[in-house]
């Protein structure tokens, strides 16, 4: 009987330990960005900085912060 139940226990033990490897291959597995991805980033965030450039560069924008930058200056306290 106490050879059964040790067999048991062994392959109990043998199941959670390819478990457990399984998962942390899992959790692991693509930990970081690859160099691919970084250069995909870089190249949104640049994409994303040129059309902001443009926005706040617009005549309606820049007439708009410079009236409000004015407006601001010239408060009587």
């Amino acid at each position: 009987m106490n050879a059964i139940v040790n067999r048991q226990m062994d392959a109990t033990v043998r199941r959670m330990r390819r478990w457990n490897l399984t998962v942390r291959r899992r959790v692991r597995g693509d930990a970081g960005m690859s160099t691919s991805e970084y250069a995909v980033g870089t190249l949104a965030a640049c994409a994303f900085a040129a059309i902001l450039y443009k926005v706040v560069t617009s005549d309606g924008v820049v007439t708009a912060l410079t009236g409000l930058v004015t407006r601001a200056l010239d408060v009587q306290f």
